[in-house]
């Protein structure tokens, strides 16, 4: 169940909420957000979800390193794009980091703040695909309770200026 969108209420501010991953076109989803934020007045929220799968109990040390190690890894990524909207739009992303089902994160992400009034994400040019982030929510993507923009991993820069 979704909560009442609030974004373009007195006291709010809307926001975009983008995808950080280690594809190559993610940086367009974060390049066109950033865009968005600035021509809108918005904010941005970039999220970094790092997946889970069942541990062995037996092998919980070794499964709590590679949690430590999946956090930093995150923190990196996050760094990376932060700085870069940063670069483009002067703005100071939030940073969010969840581990589980990419699909669940991104629903209790976008239900947690009122003020989440998009997500974008972008697509793989190439002839393999989309990218696996929009392969695994397309189904979902039509309950989604904001809308979803998905931007061509092709587009330039100047290409994105011009859309957004």
């Amino acid at each position: 169940m979704s909560t009442q969108r609030r974004s373009y209420e007195t006291g709010h501010t809307p926001k975009c909420l983008v995808i950080v991953d280690d594809t190559a076109e993610s940086d367009r989803a974060v390049y066109y957000a950033s865009r968005w934020a600035i021509r809108g007045g918005g904010g941005v929220v970039m999220l970094r979800i790092i997946e889970t799968e069942d541990q062995n109990q037996q092998w919980l040390g070794v499964a709590e390193v590679m949690r430590a190690e999946a956090h930093e890894e995150a923190n990196a990524a996050l760094d990376r794009a932060a700085r870069h909207a940063s670069g483009i739009a002067a703005i100071t992303p939030e940073r969010v980091i969840r581990e589980g089902d990419p699909t669940e994160q991104i629903l209790e992400v976008i239900d947690a703040d009122v003020d989440i009034a998009m997500l974008v994400l972008a697509a793989n040019p190439g002839p393999e695909g989309p990218g696996p982030l929009i392969t695994m929510i397309s189904s979902a993507v039509g309950t989604f309770p904001i809308p979803v923009t998905i931007v061509s991993g092709a587009l330039s820069d100047e290409e994105i200026d011009a859309l957004s």
